[in-house]
């Protein structure tokens, strides 16, 4: 995956890329056919990575995540962006300059930091729902509704967000149960719409999923008798990939469905020289929002550079 040989032991970059995914590769690409020097470090942990396809994205819909990215790093490569199998763990400012430490060794040194490293999903902690996630446990009706259109599907609450999940969902199958499980108790008002668009309601604690191969799969529930389903539907807490970001003096921004970086519409945060996007400033974006993101991050970054250049290049027409 990589285009780079071994780093010197410190290696220069205008601008550093962390994370390869959607919104990382669209910042590397921009900036590399703006011809900054760019190093995308990324350490091969794509969020949807488990999943078959990934969906909305404009004329490659359906396309399996892992050949997107293939594609895209082949284009950033392709402008002279080097992209790099590897994790940065450690981040400090130096002077007017950022260094980021490779776990395989190694530092670069860069004027800007794009942290485009995503999220990690906390997921119920319950049997199967890890094994099974990306492909029949789902939380996404936009990326994995119209694949379970007119199935079972069986939501487990976790939240009062599981109410809205099941909503969703029964715009796209007539067969929708939610399992209450730790979810809190039902107002007045779920309940009514709930008991409107006929989604049944099964107020019992879920023990676990069963994968039934293609029978679909089996929810355990505690005390009760199994249910049969083709899909399950669960509520992640959604946690930004925010070490670096931390590392270098920013705070997370805590939202009601997990925390993320917090950044203006262009990615800019408040650590002067640091941006960022995808998933790690924007818990809900999907492939085609995070990689808007990413190319209006990159092309930000890219002014600003110009604009420190131009400054020098005017004092240093001064001083001549």
């Amino acid at each position: 995956m990589s285009s780079t040989t071994d780093l010197p032991a410190i290696a220069h970059y205008d601008v550093a890329v962390i994370g390869g995914g959607a919104a990382g590769l669209s910042a590397a690409t921009a900036l590399a056919r703006s011809r900054r020097s760019v190093l995308v470090v990324d350490a091969g942990e794509p969020r949807n990575g488990p999943a078959e396809g990934a969906h909305n994205v404009l004329g490659q819909d359906g396309v399996p995540p892992l050949d997107l990215l293939a594609a895209g790093r082949k284009e950033a490569i392709g402008y002279g962006a080097e992209v790099r199998a590897d994790t940065a763990v450690a981040a400090r400012r130096e002077g007017d300059a950022f260094e980021v430490d490779l776990e395989e060794g190694g530092t670069v040194r860069v004027r800007r930091l794009v942290l485009a490293s995503g999220l990690v999903d906390e997921l119920p902690d319950l049997p199967g729902v890890k094994e099974m996630w990306g492909r029949k446990v789902l939380h996404c009706p936009y990326c994995h509704g119209w694949e379970v259109r007119d199935q079972r599907v069986g939501v487990i609450g976790v939240s009062p967000m599981s109410v809205h999940q099941a909503l969703l969902f029964r715009q796209l199958t007539a067969d929708v149960t939610l399992f209450t499980h730790t979810m809190p108790e039902l107002d007045a008002d779920a309940a009514e719409q709930l008991a409107a668009r006929q989604i049944r309601v099964v107020d019992a604690r879920v023990e676990g999923i069963r994968d039934e191969g293609e029978k679909g799969v089996t929810v355990v529930l505690d005390g009760t008798p199994e249910v049969e389903q083709d899909a399950v539907v669960v509520a992640p807490r959604f946690h930004a990939r925010a070490d670096l970001y931390v590392q270098l003096g920013g705070t997370v921004t805590d939202h009601p469905f997990g925390e993320f970086i917090d950044s203006d519409p262009m990615g800019k945060t408040e650590i002067p020289g640091v941006w960022a996007a995808g998933n790690a400033s924007d818990l809900s974006a999907m492939v085609m929002v995070a990689s808007g993101a990413g190319v209006m991050a990159g092309a930000a970054v890219n002014a600003d550079l110009i604009a420190e250049d131009v400054a020098a290049a005017v004092d240093a027409r001064a001083g001549q």
